[in-house]
C-alpha cells in the first residue's frame, strides 16, 4: 500500500535565491505526494529553509525555527526540520544547540527530501549534517566543473527530466519570479562566508534557464528575476564569458514575459558588452544591481576587491550614457577591520556623486571561517554603529533626491497588488523598471484605473514622491 498522503509547509528567511530553492523543494514534495499548504500550523512538517549570511539573518532563521516549534501545541504541526544555508553551514553543531529541529539537512539532502521527513515523522530522522567547505566538491578550474557538477546538490538547478515537469512548485502568485542561473562563488571575498557553504561557481544550462522562463511565463510570471550570487560570472564554467549576453535575448523574446531584470552584478567583472546587450535588449529593465560594498582603494584590497570611487564612477557614467533613466542600487559595508574616518570620507565621496538610487548599508561583523574574522584592527562596535546611522542618513537623502528628480518622467509600471482603498478608491500598487523586487521601493498609480489587474504592465508619468515611492499617474 501506498504512504499516506502527508502536509507540509516551506516557511522561507533570507534571499530570492531561496525562495527558487524552497521552490524546487516544494515541486520534489508535490511529485512525491506531499500535499503542500501555506501556514505552518496546518502542516505535518514544517520546513524552515534558513538564512546564514550575516549574524541577523541566522538570529532571524533560529526564530523561525522556534516559532515553527511553539506550533506542536497549538496546531497539527508533528515535526519542524531546519534546512537551507544555517542548516548546511552549521549542520550537527545547530541541531545540538536547537533541539527544537527534529533534523537539520543540508543540501545534499534535497533530492531525497521526501524519504528524510517521512523518516523524521515515523520517529527516525537522520543524522545531522556534518559540514564542510564546499568549494572541495569541484574542481578549482571552472573549465574541468560541468561534468563533475552532475554529481554534486546544487539547489535550485532542477534540470529537466525526460518526461517530468520541471521539478519547482510556486508558492505565491506574484507577477514576478526569482529564475536561478548560476550557484556558488569563486571570488574571496575577506568579509564574506557564502562560498564556503555555497560552493564554486556553476553556471546553470541555458537549455535548463530558458525551460524553467518558459514554464514560469506559463504560470502568469511577467517578470523574470535572474539570480545568482554572481551573475557577471555566468558561462565562464561553460566556455563562454559573453554566456549571459545571449541569454538575454531569448529570455526577453518568450510569450508572456513583460520584463527581465538581473542582479547581483560584480563591478571588477562588468565587461562593456554586457552593459551594451542590457541596454539594448527589448525588455531588459533598465535596473543595474552593482555591489561595490565600498569605495576606498585600500580597503577594498583589504576586503579581497578592487576597485576605487573614480572607478566605480566610469562604471555608472558607462551605465546612464547608455540609459540615462536606469535604476542603479548597491550595498556598502562599514566597519570592516582597518577602516579609517578618511576611508570613510572616500566612501561618503563616492555616494554624493554616484546618485545611487537605493543603498542597504551594513556594518561589519566577523562571520566564521572567513578571512576578516582573523584581521586586527577592528573598529569598535559604537563607532560602527555610528558610521552606520551616519551613511544611512546619507543614502536616505541622496535616494530621495534621486527619486524627486523623476518627478515628470514616464514610467513602465508592473502592477503587483490591488487593495480596496479609502473611500472606496483602489489602491493600485506596483513597480517601476528601476525598481528592484522587495527593497527598492514601489511605484502607486493614480487617475484612471479601471479594468486594471494584477499583472499589467502600463505606461505613467510621476507626479510626486515619497522617500523612494513615487506616484504615477496612468497613460491610457
Amino acid at each position: 500500500m501506498s504512504a499516506p498522503a502527508r502536509s507540509v509547509a516551506l516557511v522561507t528567511l533570507g534571499c530570492t535565491r531561496n525562495e527558487v530553492d524552497s521552490e524546487e523543494l516544494a515541486g520534489r514534495l508535490a511529485a512525491e505526494g506531499w500535499t503542500l499548504v501555506d501556514d505552518a500550523a496546518d502542516a505535518d512538517v514544517a520546513v524552515v529553509n534558513t538564512c546564514g549570511f550575516i549574524e541577523q539573518a541566522k538570529k532571524d532563521s533560529i526564530d523561525a525555527i522556534l516559532e515553527a516549534n511553539d506550533l506542536r501545541e497549538e496546531g497539527r504541526t508533528q515535526a519542524v526540520v531546519a534546512v537551507g544555508c544555517l542548516a548546511e553551514r552549521y549542520g550537527k553543531d545547530l541541531a545540538a544547540e536547537l533541539p527544537e529541529a527534529d533534523a537539520v539537512l543540508g543540501f545534499d539532502s534535497y533530492r531525497d527530501m521526501s524519504a528524510h521527513l517521512r523518516a523524521v515523522l515515523d520517529g527516525q530522522p537522520p543524522e545531522a549534517h556534518v559540514p564542510g567547505d564546499r568549494r572541495t566538491l569541484l574542481p578549482l578550474a571552472p573549465l574541468q566543473r560541468a561534468e563533475a557538477a552532475a554529481d554534486v546538490a546544487l539547489p535550485g538547478h532542477g534540470a529537466t527530466e525526460e518526461g517530468r515537469d520541471l521539478p519547482r512548485a510556486r508558492l505565491d502568485d506574484r507577477p514576478w519570479a526569482p529564475l536561478k542561473i548560476a550557484s556558488g562563488c569563486d571570488r574571496r571575498c575577506a568579509f564574506c562566508a557564502i562560498p564556503t557553504f555555497r560552493g564554486s561557481f556553476v553556471s546553470r544550462r541555458p537549455t535548463d534557464v530558458i525551460a524553467e522562463a518558459r514554464w514560469l511565463a506559463e504560470q502568469g510570471v511577467k517578470e523574470l528575476f535572474l539570480v545568482s550570487e554572481n551573475s557577471t560570472s555566468y558561462g565562464k564554467d561553460l566556455g563562454e564569458l559573453d554566456l549571459l549576453q545571449a541569454l538575454l535575448p531569448q529570455l526577453a523574446d518568450i510569450e508572456g514575459i513583460e520584463r527581465v531584470r538581473v542582479s547581483y552584478l560584480q563591478p571588477a567583472e562588468i565587461r562593456p558588452g554586457l552593459l551594451e546587450a542590457m541596454a539594448s535588449t527589448p525588455k531588459v529593465t533598465p535596473w543595474y544591481d552593482i555591489s561595490f560594498q565600498h569605495s576606498s582603494p585600500g580597503l577594498l584590497r583589504r576586503m579581497r576587491r578592487f576597485g576605487s570611487t573614480d572607478a566605480f564612477l566610469g562604471l555608472i557614467a558607462g551605465v546612464r550614457a547608455r540609459q540615462p533613466e536606469a535604476g542603479i542600487r548597491s550595498n556598502v559595508i562599514v566597519g570592516f577591520p582597518g577602516e579609517t574616518e578618511d576611508d570613510v570620507a572616500e566612501l561618503e565621496r563616492f555616494l554624493t556623486e554616484a546618485r545611487l538610487d537605493v543603498v542597504g548599508v551594513f556594518g561589519y561583523s566577523d562571520e566564521d571561517g572567513t578571512e576578516g574574522e582573523g584581521l586586527a584592527d577592528k573598529v569598535d562596535p559604537d563607532v560602527i554603529e555610528e558610521r552606520v546611522e551616519r551613511i544611512r542618513a546619507l543614502v536616505d537623502e541622496l535616494a530621495a533626491q534621486r527619486a524627486e528628480d523623476r518627478v515628470g518622467q514616464r514610467v513602465r509600471v508592473l502592477v503587483e497588488e490591488i487593495e480596496d482603498g479609502e473611500g472606496g478608491d483602489l489602491l493600485v500598487v506596483g513597480r517601476a523598471d528601476h525598481q528592484g523586487p522587495d527593497v527598492d521601493g514601489e511605484t502607486t498609480l493614480v487617475g484612471d484605473l479601471d479594468g486594471i489587474a494584477v499583472g499589467d504592465a502600463l505606461d505613467a508619468v510621476v507626479e510626486s514622491t515619497e522617500g523612494i515611492d513615487l506616484v504615477a499617474r496612468v497613460l491610457r
